[in-house]
């Protein structure tokens, strides 16, 4: 398993140079000139020229990508036209807030999508099993900035119980130590920021978690219809356990390597596929930093946030791939 593991990790290499190299030409290729955007159109050619030499913009493509990689192997991807500090920095200062977001979409999904994956999937063509699928079809189907924008008019707007955006209440939060929000608040004991987080937390963490819902819910409703007629469930039913003790117990736990493989996949695009949802809610994350990026054609604050995402991803993915092998233990022979 540790051959395989590390096998894995070198074959991302490749996979990680090609994406840098495709991100990093499309992104240069893209009409506008992030001088110009800086600095404004009135700037005089002087000034351009010397930006241009300032930040590398007068030499030749590769040199640029090269230097871009050796910056990347040092934890670095250059520094920011718009912000004038490291990429890496300014990433870090904001990705704390998008990982937060995608960890409470995956526990909203996962909390709701198994229970009802696997009532659904127990009892065929029920009456439970139609209002499962049903919902699971709307989770699939729903726009996460449509269902993001509906939730603003309802919980917020109507009902007036939830905030409309942001991170947090000014004035509420305590001195920063980590960057995560309702981690930080817990260390500190500070219960009315934890509080106040989980409700700027919620509306959007439903609306980006909707999607992995209703695809987490199909799926463990096939999981669990495809292990209802394993011979060790008929076993078990026929030992005289309870119904309720042969599906959590038996059914269940033997239905969990394809959802582990759903969460995992989702989690990483989560990570990536937050711009919107951040947009809509003003969630100060990496996704919104993204659409500055490109708005500024902050070359190395673009192409560092995409490596960002990959290598996220590519590590989520390893960690699936572990935990195969726990889930299963015939899998690590």
């Amino acid at each position: 398993m540790t051959g395989y593991l590390v096998q894995r990790l070198a074959g991302t290499v490749p996979v990680l140079l090609l994406i840098s190299l495709l991100v990093f030409t499309l992104i240069h290729a893209a009409p506008g000139d992030p001088t110009l955007m800086l600095l404004g159109e009135e700037t005089n050619a002087a000034a351009v020229a010397k930006a241009k030499e300032h930040w590398g913009l007068d030499r030749p493509l590769y040199i640029q990508y090269l230097k871009f990689i050796a910056s990347a192997a040092a934890g670095e991807f250059g520094k920011s036209f718009k912000y004038g500090e490291p990429v890496a920095r300014v990433i870090k200062t904001r990705l704390p807030a998008t990982i937060e977001l995608a960890v409470f979409s995956v526990i909203i999904a996962t909390l709701l999508a198994i229970p009802l994956g696997v009532i659904a999937g127990s009892k065929p063509n029920s009456w439970m099993d139609n209002l499962g699928t049903s919902f699971g079809l709307f989770g699939i189907s729903m726009p996460s900035f449509w269902l993001g924008i509906m939730l603003i008019l309802l919980l917020a707007g109507i009902l007036n119980i939830l905030p409309t955006s942001g991170r947090s209440t000014y004035g509420v939060a305590g001195p920063e130590i980590t960057g995560f929000y309702l981690l930080d608040s817990v260390i500190q004991k500070n219960w009315a920021a934890v509080w106040d987080g989980l409700t700027h937390v919620f509306m959007p963490a439903l609306a980006l978690g909707m999607n992995m819902l209703g695809i987490l819910m199909r799926v463990t409703r096939s999981a669990v219809l495809e292990v209802m007629n394993e011979e060790y469930v008929t076993t078990a039913r026929a030992k005289g356990l309870a119904e309720k003790n042969v599906i959590w117990r038996h059914v269940t736990s033997n239905a969990l390597i394809p959802v582990v493989t759903v969460v995992g996949l989702e989690l990483g695009t989560l990570l990536s596929g937050s711009i919107i949802v951040e947009t809509v809610f003003a969630w100060p994350g990496s996704g919104s930093l993204l659409i500055t990026a490109l708005n500024a054609r902050d070359y190395p604050l673009v192409t560092g946030l995409v490596m960002t995402y990959t290598v996220a991803f590519v590590a989520i993915n390893l960690i699936i791939d572990g935990l195969y092998a726990i889930i299963d233990p015939r899998i690590r022979y």
